[in-house]
Parts: C-alpha cells; sequence; structure tokens
C-alpha cells in the first residue's frame, strides 16, 4: 500500500464548518475545498456571499468550490457568474440536471465557453460523464464530480464505474474527475488505482488519516484494550 505522502490523486476536503477549514489549511495533504448547499445548512450558514468570501479568504488561493441553488438554468448562470467573480481559485457547482431532470449541459457549455471553472456535480454514471464531457470548453479547467460513495450504498461496486469515466474524461485533458463522497479511507487508495484525479473527503473521515498504513496486530491489540477500558468504565459486573 502507498504511504499518503506518495499519492497522485488530491485530497479536497469537504465541509462547510469554518473552524475546521481553518485547522485543515495547515493540514499539507489537503489540496483544495469543496462544499454544497446540504453541508452549509447543516452548519447553520445563513450569508452564502458572507459565507463563501470568508472561505476564500482563508483557502489563500487553494481551489474551492461552491454550487448554484437555483432550479432554474437562467438564474443559475447569473448565480454562477457571479459566485465565479469571487476568486480566481473558485469553481462553480453545476448540478448533471435540475429537479424536473432538465439537461445542464447547454448552461456548461455556456460558462466553460466563457471561462467560467466549474465542477459538474451529482453524476453516478459513466453515461452522465460521456454525455457532460462533450459540453466542457477544451481549455477551461473543470471537474466532473462522480459520487462513488452514492453509487457504493446502492450496492453497486464503484470502481469499475470510476474507471469507465477516467477514459471518458481523457477528451477533456483539462477537466479532472472527482471521486466524491467516500465511505472509508480505502476509497482513497481505489480512487489512487483508477487514475482519479481528486477525492473529496469530509471531516469525519479525514481525521482518520493517522490510521493508514498502521501495523494491523497493533490495531487489534488497540481495539482490544478499547473493549476492555470501555466494560472497566461502564462498571459491567456478571455474578458468577
Amino acid at each position: 500500500m502507498k504511504t499518503i505522502d506518495a499519492l497522485k490523486v488530491k485530497i479536497f476536503a469537504d465541509g462547510a464548518d469554518i473552524k475546521g477549514i481553518l485547522k485543515l489549511c495547515e493540514n499539507p495533504y489537503i489540496k483544495g475545498f469543496t462544499t454544497n448547499p446540504t453541508l452549509m445548512r447543516k452548519s447553520n450558514v445563513k450569508d452564502y456571499r458572507g459565507f463563501a468570501l470568508e472561505v476564500i479568504n482563508i483557502v489563500k488561493g487553494r481551489s474551492v468550490s461552491f454550487e448554484v441553488f437555483s432550479d432554474e438554468f437562467e438564474l443559475m448562470e447569473k448565480q454562477a457568474l457571479q459566485i465565479a467573480s469571487w476568486g480566481a481559485g473558485v469553481y462553480v457547482k453545476i448540478p448533471i440536471t435540475n429537479t424536473r431532470g432538465e439537461d445542464a449541459g447547454p448552461l456548461v457549455r455556456r460558462l466553460t465557453k466563457a471561462g467560467i471553472k466549474v465542477n459538474v456535480t451529482a453524476l453516478t454514471t459513466p453515461g452522465q460523464v460521456e454525455h457532460i464531457v462533450n459540453y466542457l470548453a477544451e481549455d477551461t479547467p473543470s471537474y466532473v464530480s462522480v459520487f462513488a460513495g452514492r453509487i457504493a450504498d446502492t450496492g453497486c461496486d464503484p470502481v469499475p464505474i470510476m474507471a469507465a469515466s477516467m477514459q471518458f474524461l481523457r477528451k477533456r485533458p483539462s477537466a479532472e474527475l472527482i471521486w466524491a463522497s467516500p465511505r472509508e479511507l480505502l476509497n482513497i487508495f481505489q480512487a489512487e488505482s483508477v487514475g482519479c484525479h481528486i477525492i473529496t473527503v469530509s471531516n469525519d473521515l479525514l481525521a482518520k488519516l493517522p490510521v493508514i498504513g498502521k501495523d494491523l496486530t497493533e490495531y487489534s491489540m488497540e481495539t482490544v484494550r478499547m473493549f476492555y477500558r470501555d466494560a472497566v468504565q461502564a462498571g459491567f459486573n456478571i455474578k458468577i
């Protein structure tokens, strides 16, 4: 197994907690940041623009993705132009469709032709990747986020899907594939194995990074000690 230092896949922190973002900026393994309206709502964000500008100031030029929140493409476009104007490292997240299933491809084409960096999000199939790649401008950097974790939640192995998605992205060297919504640290190494450019990782998973490469026998012993310690502290007793 590779060490975390030897990985080519870039680790992006996924969250909306300002304190967490501040702390993660000190971590050399974190190359960028992403968030979304659901994470922002969970963190009780009320001022979208104010939050975004604070994050942009904290990350200091590193890539950061913010999502549009309209369901109408005309307003999405206006929001995207505004969001992109906030900083050079900003990528605008555009969902693959709106809530009515209408294709966001034409909007992605207009934005990327105008030089707006997008992060096309919420994809789950290679067919969606193959489709959206055709709308990405060749010279504008972009991300394509495939939600591998949600794919895995359905009982489907995401690895072949991510590998197929990588093949479609070869048509656009300026585009990078994101392994989104991972469920365990193993996913970082799976993303590396199929050539994914980026993996977005939540704060909970990032806290486990020190476990990577740990001796398994030692880990077994730590687990035994944990169970024993917790049983003692709970005061469990069986009369024999």
